[in-house]
């Protein structure tokens, strides 16, 4: 375990501190809606609409409202719309208002409605990033709670924002400076990995469940995934860019991915190890085709804790691949690798984030190929809908992990309760543009006052019990932002794989590139 003395008291000064009550109140119109942005901590607001400027406002808020952010899903465009708003202060009693703004919302075409969907989206990491540490929360409501893997994410849909004009690059090398300055000096680590969750503002470990308080491999794996796309887009020569590089490569190399082959080291890499319990969560990963694919890629990858070349066949594949390869074809679309009719859409968007899968095989499949089919069953099986629920067509579908009216699950053609989310069909963006694209607009038009919100799309929804979903979670928002910019530019794609060690790796356990 590793844990360095956290100096985090003058970044909460920093970040938690409120500007005065100005607020600055900005609207900008999208297609069937208009957002609102404010200056403000985490407090309690109320917000109001009008079509005249000098009212009368109609309060859309009917409980106090704790963002700084606000999207008011109109339904239709054409119209335009004045807003205030007020904060409430502990007795509930109103401010003033603030400066009256308007906005109109207007037809987008796709390119321009993909940009206002990472707009939005993104704001999860940017407006409820956690006050000390930056870092991403686990899911909208969670307070301390931050998630590693959900971090990387984030990491790289904040390089999409730079890009797309969102974010300024400076306000994204502040976050991101004290992102990596926070876990390097104040998160505990274990072998150098990283845990599920930790405390946002003292880097302590939280147990993701009881024998799981120690290092995951895996969300380690996403964050590093990140961290190392940042450290190639963020190549300027001055000091906070260059510490960034510098602190990004430290992190990357204190990793010990060898040490979780186990003790003694077999071919197979274990998911957790705890100093209390050590290996007693004996999850081996590999043997099948999952979201696992970008651990064992970094962990060959390592210019300091290599695991041997033979584990990729070995340990990834499982020895002969029986359990690997799949072979078969479902509605008429070929599954070279992964379950039967394939798991949840997960699979293919966590390890793709980074790592370009374009042109790229092993000698089991084109991985590009291998998920755009996976996509194509996971739609089919929507549009068949053998279980007859409510909405599932070939414009409704996306079956992956997600909350569901009965809580967290992993949902896939095999088990499928209805439940709808928005990330899976988005995120598949790169394999499957136009039928993704269908399904972004089909969701956001049909469903958009019920299923959209501050941060974009809530995480998931079901007809057949009349249930949306109120919440965002950090790893279903982040990869909306991602995927759709490495369909679009390719961005994150770009910058992961120009880091140095990701290629010779590649060549070095056999991979081709068509």
């Amino acid at each position: 375990m590793h844990r360095a003395f956290c100096p985090c008291m003058p970044v909460i000064l920093l970040l938690a501190a409120a500007p005065a009550w100005g607020l600055e109140l900005k609207a900008s119109g999208h297609d069937s809606r208009i957002d609102l942005l404010w200056k403000g901590t985490q407090g309690r607001y109320h917000v109001y609409r009008s079509d005249k400027a000098e009212g009368p406002f109609e309060r859309l808020t009917h409980e106090p409202w704790r963002l700084a952010v606000y999207s008011d899903f109109l339904g239709e465009n054409g119209g335009t719309y004045f807003y205030r708003i007020t904060s409430l202060d502990t007795q509930g009693v109103e401010s003033t208002p603030s400066n009256t703004v308007s906005a109109s919302s207007y037809a987008m075409t796709d390119e321009q409605l993909l940009t206002s969907v990472q707009e939005a989206t993104l704001r999860y990491f940017t407006e409820y990033a956690h006050p000390v540490s930056a870092l991403a929360r686990e899911r909208l409501g969670s307070g301390d709670t931050c998630t590693s893997g959900g971090s990387g994410f984030g990491i790289m849909a904040l390089l999409v924002g730079v890009e797309r004009g969102f974010v300024a690059r400076q306000f994204a090398v502040d976050r991101l400076l004290t992102m990596v300055r926070f876990l390097d000096t104040c998160t505990a680590r274990y072998h150098g990995a990283w845990s599920h969750w930790f405390n946002g503002a003292t880097g302590e470990t939280i147990p993701f469940s009881q024998y799981d308080d120690g290092g995951d491999l895996v969300e380690t794996a996403y964050l590093v995934q990140g961290l190392l796309t940042a450290r190639r887009y963020f190549d300027r020569d001055d000091p906070a860019e260059s510490e960034i590089r510098e602190t990004v490569t430290r992190l990357w190399e204190q990793v010990e991915w060898d040490w979780y082959l186990g003790k003694p080291p077999g071919r197979q890499l274990y998911w957790h190890w705890s100093p209390r319990y050590e290996w007693k969560m004996n999850h081996r990963i590999g043997g099948h085709f999952n979201e696992c694919l970008i651990v064992y890629l970094l962990a060959l990858a390592s210019p300091t804790h290599p695991i041997p070349r033979e584990c990729y066949y070995e340990g990834w594949v499982g020895g002969d691949g029986c359990e690997y390869a799949n072979g078969n074809t479902y509605y008429g679309h070929k599954l070279w690798v992964g379950w039967p009719y394939g798991g949840p859409l997960f699979f293919t968007h966590y390890s793709f984030l980074g790592f370009d899968p374009q042109g790229k095989r092993d000698r089991f499949c084109n991985y590009f190929e291998n998920s755009r089919n996976w996509t194509l069953i996971n739609r089919a099986h929507c549009a068949a809908n053998l279980g007859s629920h409510k909405g599932y067509s070939e414009l409704c579908w996306g079956l992956t992990a997600s909350d569901t009216p009965g809580g967290y699950q992993a949902h896939d053609p095999r088990n499928d309760n209805g439940t709808i989310s928005p990330t899976a069909a988005i995120s598949a963006m790169p394999y499957t543009p136009q039928e993704s694209m269908a399904t972004l607009r089909h969701l956001y038009h049909t469903y958009g006052r019920r299923l959209w919100g501050p941060f974009g799309f809530k995480d998931a929804f079901n007809l057949d019990k009349n249930w949306f979903a109120d919440s965002y979670l950090a790893i279903d928002q982040g990869p909306i932002v991602v995927m759709i910019e490495n369909h679009r530019t390719g961005l994150c794609w770009r910058f992961f794989m120009s880091n140095p060690e990701i290629n010779p790796m590649l060549d070095r356990i056999g991979w081709t590139r068509e």
